[in-house]
């Protein structure tokens, strides 16, 4: 009763806390920022629906309510126990979430790299007083060594000195290669740095990338083989990330299984942008990993650390 239609939505954007969804308002029109566990809510300040949480009314009247968690498993964090949906700080640096006795978190200082340049030649970070996170300082160095420094990231070329407006053109590019998927079953994260970008700065760059669903039912190893290598999933399928589904449906390799204590991880890859569709009706771009080949081996992940895996074995490399 309370929608007016056409829809008008402030024009400035949302500013929402870190870890904090962006959903639409129970008219269909606007995004506001979700309302966390415990919180007040309306119809037109619905829940973290992300998050699993949903609005409450019986407990509080005249429209209002309060936002609960469905029912799940709580988490254990160095003896604290945090309940399902809760949202929380472990340091000054991290804000996480439980979610059905999983703990995932994200970085509130960023965590970006910084080579030398023209500009920069001496960059430093620098924890300062009252601050939580460390920014970036720029020392200023003396002018025969101010392009030395800088250069060891610069090619030479003998025509002409690189000049300070045209860094890309003499930017000698560095890419890591992507590292291991963050999670062994499910959709995960992998990483790499590169310079490849018009600053010529080292900056982290991420894809989605999924070994195997949790639920992948493994073929049988053939008489002779202890491995299946990288099977296909008989039906095309949809990925889901976040509560949104991909417009497009693939059939991927994933990584098989091994019968003799070995464990089995992309070896060759590639990167595709896949296209996802959100309930509120968003659609967002994310890259993801392709398997190409899979490699069993010894060298497995360990998954007792409760924030990131132990895991650093890394792939070949990536064939765009």
């Amino acid at each position: 009763q309370a929608c007016t239609y056409p829809c008008q939505c402030p024009s400035q954007p949302l500013q929402c806390p870190a870890g904090t969804s962006h959903v639409l308002d129970a008219c269909g029109c606007c995004k506001v920022c979700a309302r966390q566990l415990g919180e007040l809510c309306s119809l037109q300040k619905p829940c973290d629906h992300h998050k699993g949480l949903y609005c409450d009314f019986s407990k509080i009247h005249r429209g209002s309510g309060i936002c609960l968690a469905h029912e799940g498993a709580t988490c254990d964090l160095l003896g604290k126990i945090y309940h399902n949906g809760e949202s929380f700080q472990p340091t000054c640096k991290l804000q996480c979430i439980c979610m059905d006795g999983a703990i995932g978190c994200i970085p509130l200082c960023s965590d970006d790299l910084r080579l030398p340049s023209p500009e920069c030649p001496n960059p430093r970070r620098v924890k300062f007083r009252n601050k939580c996170c460390e920014e970036w300082i720029c020392e200023e160095g003396s002018e025969e060594n101010r392009f030395e420094t800088a250069m060891a990231v610069f090619r030479e070329d003998p025509a002409r000195k690189p000049e300070l407006n045209n860094l890309q053109e003499n930017c000698l590019v560095q890419t890591t290669e992507w590292s291991a998927c963050s999670k062994t079953c499910g959709m995960g994260i992998s990483a790499r740095v590169t310079n490849d970008n018009p600053q010529c700065r080292l900056e982290k760059e991420t894809r989605l990338c999924m070994v195997r669903p949790c639920d992948f039912p493994m073929e049988k190893t053939k008489k002779g083989k202890k491995c299946v290598r990288t099977p296909k999933p008989r039906q095309s399928l949809h990925f889901e990330f976040s509560g949104c589904t991909s417009t497009h449906s693939y059939r991927p390799k994933f990584c098989g299984s091994c019968t003799d204590g070995r464990c089995c991880t992309p070896y060759a890859t590639s990167t595709v942008e896949v296209e996802f569709r959100c309930p509120e009706g968003d659609f967002f771009q994310r890259k993801m990993m392709f398997i190409k080949m899979c490699s069993c081996h010894y060298d497995c992940p360990r998954d007792n650390d409760i924030f990131l895996a132990t895991y650093h074995r890394r792939m070949i490399g990536d064939h765009v």
